[in-house]
C-alpha cells in the first residue's frame, strides 16, 4: 500500500496534519502473485488546496481531490476490497501507517485501523537484506535502482505506481525464511510504539544517557583524552572539549541521545580545534572538518 498526502492546517487540533489525498494498493497471494489492485483519490476535507510542492511532485490537481471519494467511504471500500481474511499490510517505511492513524483519529475519531491485521515495513526489511546502514534510510527509487529495476517504468510519487514498484522490489528480496521476522501483529504495543514521539535527551544526568559514550580517545594516537570543559547541550547535542596531552590536540566532541519507544539512538562526532593567532596576537579557536564519526 502507498499513500500520497498534503500537509495542511487542521482547525480541530490547531496544528498541521498530513491529509491523505490518494491511496494505491496491490493485493498478492501467498506466492506473491498479483490478485487485484485498488486506487482512488481522497476528497479533501481538511485542506482546501494542495501545496505547490505536492502538485509538482505528484501531478495531482485540486480538481482531482475535489472530485475524490470522502475518506470514510474510500477506506470502507478499501476494507471491503481486502475482505475478512487475515492480511499483512506492507509499506515502504512506516510513514504511511503513521499518517493513516493520524487521519483516522482526526476524521473518524478512532485510534486504530480497522482492516489492519499485521504490518511490515519493507524499507526496514530491504535495509536488513542489503546490509545498508540503519542510520541512513534508503528511498524507494534508490532501492529499486540498487536492485536493477528501471524506475522510469513507473510514475513515482503516485500511489498505485509506488505500490507496484514496491511489489517488484519486494519480489527480488523476498525470503520466506527471513521475512516473517519483520511482520508485526497490530496489537496495543504496535499502536503505542507508532504513537510515541521520539525526543532528544537534554539532561546529561538522565539514567538514559550511556556514560561510556561520553569518553573520547584521541583520533591521532588512540589514547584517552581529557575533558577540559563541562558538557553543554546545544542543537540536540551535548558538546565538550577534550585535550590530548600526548598530541597537544583539542577536540570538540558532540554526542546526541535520541529516545525512541524501545531504544536510545546515540550519534557521536568529533571535530579538531586548532588555535591560531590573528594579526592582533590574541589566540582564537578554529574548527577543522570532522575528523571522526562514531
Amino acid at each position: 500500500m502507498d499513500l500520497e498526502w498534503n500537509n495542511t492546517y487542521g482547525r480541530k487540533t490547531k496544528s498541521f496534519i498530513n491529509e491523505i489525498i490518494e491511496i494505491g494498493a496491490v493485493m498478492l497471494d501467498g506466492d506473491l502473485n498479483e490478485v487485484s489492485r485498488f486506487s482512488c483519490f481522497i476528497k479533501s476535507q481538511i485542506g482546501k488546496k494542495l501545496r505547490g510542492s505536492v502538485k509538482e511532485l505528484t501531478h495531482i490537481t485540486n480538481e482531482d481531490i475535489r472530485a475524490g471519494t470522502p475518506f470514510t467511504k474510500a477506506f470502507a471500500d478499501f476494507r471491503r476490497w481486502i475482505g475478512q481474511r487475515e492480511n499483512v499490510i506492507v509499506t515502504w517505511g512506516d510513514g504511511d501507517i503513521r499518517v493513516l492513524i493520524e487521519n483516522y483519529r482526526y476524521l473518524n475519531g478512532i485510534e486504530t485501523i480497522p482492516f489492519l491485521s499485521n504490518y511490515s515495513d519493507v524499507q526496514r526489511y530491504f535495509q536488513h537484506v542489503m546490509k545498508t546502514s540503519p542510520a541512513h534510510q534508503v528511498g524507494l527509487g534508490d532501492a529499486a535502482e540498487m536492485l536493477g529495476i528501471n524506475v522510469e517504468n513507473y510514475s513515482q510519487h503516485r500511489a498505485i505506481d509506488d505500490s507496484l514498484l514496491t511489489v517488484d522490489l519486494f519480489k527480488k528480496i523476498f525470503d520466506p525464511a527471513v521475512f516473517p521476522e519483520f511482520i508485526k501483529a497490530c496489537d496495543k504495543s504496535f499502536y503505542a510504539k507508532l504513537s510515541y514521539k521520539p525526543y532528544y535527551i537534554k539532561d546529561i544526568s538522565s539514567p538514559l544517557v550511556d556514560r561510556s559514550k561520553l569518553s573520547y580517545k584521541c583520533g591521532q594516537c588512540g589514547e584517552d583524552a581529557e575533558r577540559i570543559t563541562d558538557w553543554k547541550f546545544n542543537n540536540r547535542c551535548f558538546r565538550a572539549i577534550y585535550y590530548c596531552k600526548k598530541c597537544d590536540i583539542k577536540t570538540r566532541v558532540s554526542v546526541s541521545f535520541k529516545k525512541y519507544f524501545d531504544r536510545v539512538e546515540v550519534k557521536k562526532t568529533s571535530v579538531t580545534v586548532e588555535e591560531q593567532k590573528p594579526e592582533n596576537g590574541d589566540p582564537e579557536s578554529v574548527e577543522t572538518l570532522p575528523e571522526t564519526v562514531n
